[in-house]
């Protein structure tokens, strides 16, 4: 049997958008022991407090296995009956002996510790102690890698469904026949020759998957990634529950998701209140039919509503009180102060760090973003297209205007050491369908279509390397082209199962490298034109626009003498922490 009998009989071609970011994910694992990741560390704490003691709090957890940052400290007076009179934070009461009792807990929201529980007990099981690198690599695997993947095939299905309906004018609506199953319809193709419109639709898939924050925090145990997941899983129950027969069970699916969205972010609520207006707008007209989207959605909101309530009255002692109030720094007590979680009112310079930012900018590190603000422009203003996508088109707007509003109300220096403004990941998926109507829309234009795929590729470019390290500096100037890429060429490279199980780098990276450059390679080729003529003047237009920006990202650099001094003794202090070494294999610690 030749490989390429082998291709076509397990459908890999048609996979591919699907498959590539898989093994990607898989096959890499950028993880820093030694700067102690104090947002993935502290929900393990309580993964692991669960475990061994049936609690949520970890101040047991904490004295077994590490001191963490990242935690809510619970300062508690008694009366003289010994029942709870006060509630303060710790560093608020230092000195006071009245306030001698003290409870830790994670700052963060719980879902994603309580999905570990299971994946701790099994390691645990059948070792003990349980290496920390081992249960990081295991969580990130179960946690947010395999949702993450998971996702991307009913995302799949219904960016072709609604892209057929963008590039069919006379055809406002998909055609409402039952929905296939997800391993017949979204992987395999309906006919030899691929529409132009499915090609579109796998090439944003790959795109989405590997050439944005989605990447990035896919490959982390952060609580992004898994509510970007559940948000969009809470819009496509909503979808589908518009070409339903039973409407009920999809509203009552999505309410489920919205709750589980917020247990796992709280800044996952940004995205309910466009989401269920959008829900309103596409059940059936009538004041019943849209009664029961209301109850059924509430319906499935209410048992992690119920639970969250409960977790906050017993840890912090109401049910709407976050841990962000009981925060164990001081230094970071301002970030959460005033406002609702320090959303205040607009700042300029936050809004234009967030997303134009050579550090850690949105459309910095993800150009082909920016083709969601022409798109949506493009949909709207046709008849035939609004007709269309008029809903999904008017909610990616909504979700745009509600984050830009967020991360340029929130502080901006409260990032850490992350990849791009994290708190926006939840936001990206809604913008791929306004940057499919754009594409469609230019592609008899060679030249506009040159300058998509290049940005396309440049984002896959971007995102893929600084995901390789995905521990980013908030000192630094420019991080790309200061600190990922001299660390990609002097051969610091991620772990990987295959360093961990002792495959020296280059080689035990170079699998999830590969997986990278090949969905690179199909999505650019999926997006030019099918003539051989405009093939060639897009691809030569792509590769000038690719080469010029990437020029443009690398001359951005510090101009004072001191801001260089440290950058580069920031690159420094990550060699000297990166692991695994060069040419050597990883240790489990």
């Amino acid at each position: 049997m030749t490989l390429s009998t082998i291709w076509h009989r397990l459908r890999l071609k048609a996979a591919w958008p699907i498959l590539l970011p898989a093994l990607a994910l898989v096959l890499l694992f950028p993880y820093l022991p030694a700067l102690r990741s104090p947002n993935e560390l502290c929900r393990l704490r309580q993964t692991q407090a669960l475990v061994e003691s049936g609690r949520f709090e970890i101040t047991d957890a904490l004295r077994t296995h590490g001191w963490v940052g990242d935690l809510s400290c619970v300062a508690i007076r008694r009366d003289e009956h010994g029942d709870v009179a006060e509630r303060r934070a710790c560093p608020s009461v230092r000195g006071d002996a009245r306030f001698g009792e003290r409870h830790y807990y994670p700052s963060k929201a719980p879902l994603l510790s309580v999905a570990a529980v299971p994946i701790y007990a099994a390691l645990r099981a059948m070792r003990d102690p349980v290496p920390e690198t081992l249960l990081v690599f295991f969580a990130r695997l179960f946690c947010t890698i395999l949702p993450s993947v998971l996702i991307l095939i009913p995302l799949r299905r219904f960016l072709r469904e609604r892209l057929r309906a963008a590039t069919s004018p006379t055809s406002p609506s998909p055609s409402p026949s039952p929905s296939p199953s997800l391993s017949t319809a979204s992987i395999s193709p309906t006919t030899a020759q691929q529409a132009p419109s499915d090609r579109l639709a796998d090439a944003l898939t790959a795109a989405f998957a590997l050439g944005t924050l989605a990447f990035s925090y896919a490959a982390l145990f952060m609580s992004h990634a898994l509510t970007g997941v559940l948000g969009l899983a809470t819009f496509l129950a909503l979808c589908r529950a518009t070409r339903s027969d039973a409407p009920d069970r999809w509203h009552l699916c999505a309410g489920l998701f919205a709750g589980l969205t917020v247990a796992s972010e709280y800044t996952g609520a940004l995205a309910l209140v466009p989401l269920a207006l959008y829900a309103l707008a596409t059940a059936p007209k009538g004041p019943w039919p849209k009664l029961r989207t209301c109850l059924f959605g509430i319906l499935g909101v209410l048992p992690s509503a119920l639970l969250l309530a409960l977790y906050h009255w017993k840890a912090f002692g109401h049910p709407l009180t976050t841990g962000y109030l009981f925060l164990n720094d001081a230094a970071y007590q301002g970030w959460h102060v005033g406002g609702f979680l320090g959303v205040r009112l607009p700042d300029a310079r936050a809004f234009a760090l967030s997303f134009f930012s050579p550090l850690r900018g949105l459309f910095t590190l993800s150009p082909f973003l920016l083709l969601a603000l022409p798109g949506l422009a493009l949909g709207l203003a046709t008849k035939a297209r609004r007709a269309a996508l008029g809903p999904e088109l008017w909610l990616s707007l909504a979700l745009l205007l509600a984050y830009a509003y967020f991360t340029s109300s929130f502080t901006y220096d409260s990032w850490g050491w992350t990849t791009g403004p994290r708190h926006l990941t939840p936001l990206v998926p809604f913008l791929l369908l306004p940057i499919g109507v754009t594409l469609w829309t230019w592609r008899e234009r060679p030249w506009l279509t040159g300058i998509c795929v290049g940005l396309v590729a440049l984002s896959m470019l971007s995102t893929g390397v600084m995901t390789l390290l995905n521990y980013i500096p908030d000192s630094l100037t420019n991080a790309l082209h200061q600190v990922a890429w001299p660390l990609l060429f002097e051969g610091y490279l991620p772990h990987s199962p295959l360093s961990l199980l002792g495959v020296p780098n280059p080689w035990a990276a170079l699998p999830g490298l590969l997986a990278i450059c090949l969905a690179l390679g199909l999505t650019a080729w999926s997006l030019l034109p099918s003539a051989p003529k405009a093939r060639a003047r897009s691809l030569n237009v792509a590769l000038v626009v690719l080469l010029a920006l990437t020029i443009v990202q690398a001359t951005i650099r510090p101009s004072q003498p001191r801001a260089f001094e440290r950058d580069e003794k920031t690159l420094r202090f990550l060699k000297e922490r990166y692991a695994p070494r060069p040419f050597a294999a990883s240790v489990i610690e």
